[in-house]
């Protein structure tokens, strides 16, 4: 099985960054500023994974046949795992907000919001 071109993951890591970006920026509705957060979430992790990946090692599973110097590096991969649990928790409490401000205002529109604030 051939390996993708580790650029391709880099181009792709990048374009979901900016994507998710575009989205918190632009957009005006809680609901899709919290999808594009998410987004550029995901996208930074994989960039993490991709840039502790390197060609012809294995993940670092003790296991017969694997020398310590055929593993990668685990610190990527368990630095994700936990930007993962903290992002789903993050997600969570502002999908709780959101309920919040919605039940309050009547609306997601950060504008409307704004403007019946005061």
């Amino acid at each position: 099985m051939s390996v993708p071109n580790i650029s391709a993951f880099y181009f792709g890591a990048i374009s979901l960054i900016l994507i998710g970006l575009y989205a918190v920026l632009v957009k005006k509705n809680i609901l899709k500023m919290l999808i594009g957060l998410s987004i550029m979430e995901t996208g930074v992790n994989l960039l993490l994974i991709s840039i502790g990946y390197i060609s012809g090692k294995s993940a670092p599973i003790l296991s017969e046949g694997i020398e310590p110097n055929q593993a990668v590096d685990p610190i990527p991969q368990a630095l994700v795992l936990t930007a993962i649990v903290i992002g789903v928790a993050t997600t969570a409490m502002t999908l709780s907000a959101a309920i919040v401000l919605y039940k309050h205002y009547g609306t997601l529109n950060v504008e409307e919001i704004r403007r019946l604030r005061g």
